[in-house]
């Protein structure tokens, strides 16, 4: 019932009972020598005022409706109402772009429904704070990677212990480029397979978001890194990376390469984000007993792989994911912690080539498809751009 129609009753809400205003006239009038006087506030007026302070906050947002290309995406407003138990509320200041929105744009991945909006990494400044919440202030400066997807909007509702504080030392532009890949290099590198001195390694898309810190950091870790990329551009920033070898796989095949690299030995892991278009070439290039990571399909899914072609070399293949490598509190904090550490301390040259306006989020999508992006692609509020 609106406003307008209960007005002609004159209805009043008076200590907790709907009487009408005659009769609460009357008992007025009898005290009006009397220093007690009541309270009595118009239950129109009452319920407008709870409902205005449960309001949600309308925000600008990339939301996806239908699953396909970077078109898409669309910039639209959205709600996002206020933090409950164990929750956060966070305005976003830099957001990173990386391949697994494309999966979910596309349907690779099964978001849980739809509309949805996508992505899965960002840095803000802490809003607001669900009751009874510790730990987590009003002002910090935040970043998270993996789940919940939401990240494309200006301002999200966060689980708290999914969110890892952010250093002062590192600017949030540098968090959101890194967090998600390089917490990704870190269970690759270090917990799937353990890069050691004397390894050595192939990485495919060298000169990518992740590509590129997995090479800085195999090179600091005293393996021997073969990188391969699309141009001669991107050659020259995986050189300096630390790739020792760069292949240009558009103008050689990777396989002969690495096995003229490694005197026909192979390489002991292979890190393949690109899928279906590397996947059997980077069997053909692992040594017995060789790992064989795959973390991506940028080129699509690769085909179905017998168990017999494993056993040729006695082979070890894996596709894992980082939120299984960061599941506890401890894991996250601690991969987060190296990832920073590493950033802070130079063994980790984050590059932020491309920024795009978070509006613009369809044409940084297909920027990246296109293999027109190196390095690291972050979006930026709109309402943050400098």
């Amino acid at each position: 019932m609106g406003f307008s129609r209960i007005t002609p009753f004159a209805f009043q809400h008076c200590h907790n009972l709907l009487l009408p205003k005659s009769f609460i006239s009357s008992r007025l009038t009898r005290n009006t020598t009397s220093n007690h006087k009541i309270k009595c506030i118009p239950l129109a007026v009452r319920a407008h005022s709870a409902a205005a302070a449960a309001a949600p906050t309308m925000v600008k947002a990339i939301r996806v409706h239908e699953l396909g290309g970077p078109e898409v995406l669309k910039w639209e407003d959205a709600q996002v109402g206020e933090p409950k138990d164990g929750e956060i509320k966070v305005k976003n200041k830099a957001i990173g772009l990386n391949f697994i929105d494309v999966y979910f744009r596309k349907g690779v991945y099964k978001a849980a429904a739809l509309p949805f909006t996508p992505g899965m990494e960002a840095v803000g400044v802490v809003t607001a704070v669900g009751p009874g919440l510790t730990g987590r202030k009003v002002g910090d400066i935040v970043a998270y990677a993996g789940n919940p997807m939401g990240a494309y909007a200006e301002e999200q509702i966060l689980p708290a212990d999914k969110v890892v504080p952010v250093p002062p030392s590192i600017e949030p532009t540098v968090a959101a480029s890194v967090l998600l890949k390089g917490m990704t290099a870190q269970f690759l590198l270090r917990r799937c397979f353990k890069v050691e001195h004397g390894h050595t390694v192939l990485v495919h898309a060298a000169a990518g978001g992740v590509g590129s810190l997995l090479c800085q950091w195999a090179n600091a870790l005293g393996a021997t890194v073969i990188g391969t990329v699309s141009t001669k551009e991107k050659a020259a920033q995986a050189k300096d990376d630390g790739c020792h070898h760069v292949i240009i796989y558009k103008e050689e095949d990777f396989v002969t390469c690495v096995n003229e690299i490694t005197s026909g030995q192979g390489v002991d892991v292979v890190y393949d984000s690109v899928g279906k278009d590397t996947f059997q070439g980077s069997l053909d290039c692992l040594k017995t007993r060789g790992y064989m990571l795959s973390f991506g399909q940028s080129s699509g899914s690769p085909d179905p792989v017998p168990l017999s072609a494993l056993a040729v070399k006695s082979l070890f293949l894996t596709r894992p994911s980082m939120m299984h490598y960061t599941i506890t509190r401890d894991e996250l904090l601690e991969t987060a912690g190296e990832v920073f550490a590493n950033a802070a301390s130079g063994v980790l040259r984050v590059r932020v080539n491309h920024t795009y306006p978070l509006s613009q989020a369809a044409q940084a999508h297909a920027d990246l498809e296109s293999r027109k992006t190196s390095g690291s692609v972050v979006l930026i509020p709109d309402g943050e751009q400098k």
